[in-house]
């Protein structure tokens, strides 16, 4: 058995694959703590009626679900990291496996036992101990329910027995190797609470406050597509945040966020587009990030909706189930145009699934493999697939129908929509229609197939597990009538093999490598187009903000990170605390503690998955 003792750090999906040491973690400040002279009244957006610190985060994506069990929304599961331990945790310098619930593990030899021990000093918000049953539970009832697997079931399919051997003890059992096993991107929930929900599907959680957990916040108060609102969990292990009141409030409208942004009225904005982002740079009292982003954005095509049972359903237009259509609409996307006036240069042209800021999973095309922009080669596909123009020189398929597709795209992000009316450009000189469909939710026609493209976009993780999963057969709804894991119905046995050899390999560079050859076959078949590699461009008023954590530390996102370290962090302006440790030259420093991390024979890194706000498909 090999003896891991790691630094704390958010769930990971990944197998531990070499030696990780870590004794603690700085993050560098974004802005200098402004003088008293500087500083205006926070207003609204930090403080309270009573007084207290509050940091109100602008938030265009609606709650899917307040159950740990069934979120899958970025803006849901990053408030489950703020309110729910997970096993592990993310450094936020470098993204490696550090101490969550767990403060170390072990592997047997063959890697199918492995032991964590849970630490002593974590309490549910409600004065319970956290221990090794809660987490025993949360497995177990993934591994029995199918309902409680919607959102996370993929870290538990593998499993053979979770056992709970005394409180510090938890012992998991699987059927074969698992790559994940530091990775297990889980909300572990207080089993005296949950144990007396009758039906998971069911239950949102959102109705019972303050809602019992064990991490840096405990959440308060939700109202549908208006506010949540969190309070200092103060007997958190690490130590409570520094905020009294943490607040996501709702905004349909972008730049109705970025005008209280500017009032006061919140305190920090993500998402923004690039012309919000210029005009805000030059604002008094706000700062703008503009780092790397960790997510991508993409074209996806309805692959024919189908189930597991074989039943098919939905009303794709059949004509995309031909790859030469597939092939000709990739060849007439320019993507670097989409860069240089959809993003305005704050993105990466899009060439593979896993994004640039993943050096070691970063894959792109090359040779005669890469679909570059060619509307002549496009055209020239079209015919010889036997698309051909009629006299007002649409395309039509041999069954006579026009090639005319629909795409779902997000009322709320203006990307959707100027991509869109390019795509309509481009494509309409090949001869094919598109009309594109903005909706304020776009779940209810996707899950049932009833589309032809559609936006989309996911944050990947430092462990890709989880982004890939979704396109494997295995994340289909059961039947047409249930919500499976899958992003959009890809079901390729290709894809499937090599997914399947990842999931067991530890050797981090052929694990890598297999990843690759995974994005080179989701490549090749067309169902996804990467178009880019969007910045995180976000925004705060250093008057409410002294100081706020980013991931990774040296140039990275705010809002939606793998862990709880920016909201936890974060310093109120003028609290007395700035100058000591939150100041843009000393930097904040999180203590880890211990963190000898010693890991059995296979180093990696840690993952996550979610979508993002605009950027997921929801």
């Amino acid at each position: 058995m090999v003896m891991v003792k790691v630094p704390s750090r958010p769930v990971l999906r990944r197998p531990l694959t070499r030696l990780l040491l870590a004794v603690g973690v700085t993050a560098t400040a974004l802005v200098a703590v402004p003088s008293a002279a500087q500083a205006a009244p926070p207003a609204e957006g930090g403080d309270a009626k009573g007084g207290g610190k509050v940091l109100t985060v602008a938030v265009s994506q609606s709650v899917d679900s307040l159950s740990p069990f069934l979120a899958q929304k970025l803006l849901t599961t990053s408030i489950h990291r703020l309110a729910y331990e997970y096993l592990t945790n993310y450094d936020v310098k470098d993204a490696k496996p550090i101490p969550g619930l767990a403060t170390a593990w072990t592997s047997s030899a063959d890697k199918l036992t492995w032991t964590y021990t849970i630490r002593k000093d974590s309490k549910w918000s409600d004065g319970r101990p956290a221990t090794a049953e809660d987490a025993a539970w949360t497995f177990n009832k993934m591994m029995t329910d199918p309902n409680a697997a919607t959102a996370n079931g993929s870290f538990t399919a593998n499993f053979a027995e979770v056992t709970a051997k005394d409180p510090q003890t938890l012992v998991i059992r699987l059927k074969k190797p698992q790559a994940t096993m530091t990775a297990l991107d889980v909300p572990i929930v207080p089993k005296h609470v949950w144990e007396k929900v009758t039906d998971i599907s069911k239950f949102n959680n959102d109705q019972s406050f303050p809602i019992v957990g064990n991490g840096p916040f405990v959440i308060t108060d939700f109202k549908v597509d208006q506010y949540l609102k969190l309070k200092p969990n103060k007997t958190f292990w690490r130590g409570a945040p520094k905020f009294d009141e943490l607040v996501f409030k709702y905004y349909k409208d972008g730049d109705a966020a970025v005008a209280a942004l500017q009032k006061g009225e919140v305190s920090f904005v993500p998402n923004l587009t690039p012309a919000q982002a210029e005009a805000l740079k030059s604002a008094k009292n706000i700062k703008v990030n503009d780092a790397p982003g960790r997510r991508f954005f993409a074209l996806a095509t309805n692959p024919g909706a189908r189930a597991k049972d074989g039943k098919k359903f939905g009303n794709g237009h059949p004509a995309l189930l031909d790859p030469a259509v597939r092939k000709a609409l990739f060849l007439a996307v320019d993507r670097a145009t989409i860069v240089d006036k959809v993003f305005q240069g704050h993105a990466v042209e899009g060439e593979g699934y896993i994004p640039p800021r993943f050096g070691a999973y970063f894959w792109k095309p090359s040779g005669a493999q890469t679909l570059a922009y060619d509307p002549a080669k496009a055209e020239q596909l079209l015919d010889q697939a036997g698309y051909k123009k009629n006299a007002a020189g649409k395309r039509v398929g041999k069954d006579g129908r026009a090639l005319d597709f629909r795409i779902l795209c997000h009322a709320t992000d203006p990307n959707d929509k100027a991509i869109g009316k390019y795509l309509q450009e481009w494509w309409g000189k090949l001869g094919i229609g598109l009309k594109v469909e903005c909706l304020d939710s776009v779940s209810d026609p996707w899950v049932k197939g009833d589309y032809d493209l559609a936006f989309d976009g996911w944050s990947v993780n430092p462990d890709p597990d989880y982004v890939l999963s979704i396109h494997t057969c295995g994340a289909l709804p059961a039947t047409p009538k249930d919500t499976g894991a899958t992003d959009n119905f890809i079901c390729d046995p290709q894809f499937d093999a090599l997914y399947a050899q990842q999931a067991v390999e530890y050797d981090a560079a052929k694990r890598a490598d297999l990843v690759k050859r995974m994005q080179s076959r989701l490549y090749d078949t067309g169902y996804m187009n990467i178009m880019a590699y969007p910045n995180a461009l976000e925004a705060y008023r250093t008057d409410h903000i002294a100081s706020i954590t980013t991931m990774p530390e040296a140039a990275g996102n705010i809002y939606g990170q793998d862990g709880y370290w920016s909201w936890w962090s974060a310093v109120p302006a003028g609290s007395g605390s700035d100058a000591e440790g939150a100041g843009s030259s000393t930097g904040v420093w999180l203590i880890i503690g211990p963190a000898v991390i010693i890991l059995a024979g296979v180093g990696l890194w840690a993952a996550r998955r979610r979508r993002a706000t605009a950027d997921d498909r929801e």
